[in-house]
Parts: structure tokens; sequence; C-alpha cells
């Protein structure tokens, strides 16, 4: 069974709406990923972060999808790559879907 959190844990959790600006092979990723740029307004800015979704997503293809992401985490160094952020996604062993508006919305917008 998970653990349970408070309410003031969850409101720490900062996830925001962003759109992938840009999406790189990442050959030095232990797991097959993606080097991702997204753009989440002009509060935050642009962050990157690796996401293995290569098996459902064709990295043509991710450029001007909107996403969720956590981007109140403190950087990652995967490899030779500074993840910036947490993309979100409902993940089934090494499938990934991620999670995204079902409408196009404002760059930066807070999830609660």
């Amino acid at each position: 069974m998970e653990q349970a959190i408070t309410w003031n844990d969850f409101e720490k959790v900062e996830m925001r709406i962003g759109t992938i600006l840009e999406a790189n092979d990442f050959p030095k990723a232990r797991k097959p990923a993606y080097q991702l740029t997204i753009d989440f307004g002009a509060e935050i800015g642009i962050r990157k972060s690796s996401a293995q979704i290569t098996k459902r997503y064709a990295k043509e293809d991710l450029a001007g999808k909107q996403i969720i992401a956590v981007v109140n985490f403190p950087k990652k160094q995967i490899g030779n790559f500074m993840s910036e952020c947490l993309v979100l996604g409902s993940v089934n062993g090494d499938d990934v879907v991620l999670l995204s508006s079902d409408m196009k919305v404002e760059n930066g917008l807070l999830i609660g």
C-alpha cells in the first residue's frame, strides 16, 4: 500500500504545463531516452529533461507537444546531461505515456 501524504506535502510539488521545443537522441543514457528542451513560460523559462519515452514517441513528433512536469526538484546529473525538471507520465514497465493537457493552454500554468 502506498504511503499517504498530507495536503502540505502535495502543495510542495510544483507541477506545470510546458511545451516541448525539441527532442534529441541521448546516446549516453543507460536506457533509451531523449533529451528534451521544454518552454515553461516567462516566469520559469526553458528547462531541459531526460525522458525514457522512445518506445511510444518519435522525437520528430514531440516538438509542440504540451506536457506536465515537476519543476521544483533539484537538478539531476544523468550521464553527461543535467536534467532540470521531471517530465510526468503513466508507466507500465518501459512503456511511458506522457501526461498532457487535452487543450492547448499557456505555458507555465500550475497543475493543482
